[in-house]
């Protein structure tokens, strides 16, 4: 059973920065794409950025040049480093791989 638990929200002030953590357990973790969607309130759930097994990245035109996904194979663990944030970025932040969701991580990001 596949296990995603995401780390790392909470509240920011513009123009600062945050970095998410998602723990992944009943995989095997290097083999698969691990991804980071984010919800903010009254929307859709949309994709921000996805890391493959090779670590090649894709990131969303709204966090690009600011978010940075990375992984730690050996650590089972996939980070989301979030610079520069905008308050049109607060949104519940949710790790994601095969059909599995972590419960996600709120980030608030306000003056």
């Amino acid at each position: 059973q596949v296990q995603l638990v995401e780390s790392g929200g909470g509240m920011v002030q513009p123009g600062g920065s945050l970095r998410l953590s998602c723990a992944a357990s009943g995989i095997n973790f290097k083999f698969y794409t691990m991804g980071w969607y984010r919800q903010a309130p009254g929307n859709q759930r949309e994709w921000v950025a996805d890391i493959t097994p090779s670590s090649a990245s894709n990131y969303a035109d709204s966090v690009k040049g600011r978010f940075t996904i990375s992984r730690d194979n050996a650590r089972n663990t996939v980070y989301l480093q979030m610079n520069s944030l905008k308050p049109e970025d607060t949104a519940v932040y949710y790790c994601k791989t095969l059909s599995s969701w972590g419960k996600g991580t709120l980030v608030t990001v306000s003056s």
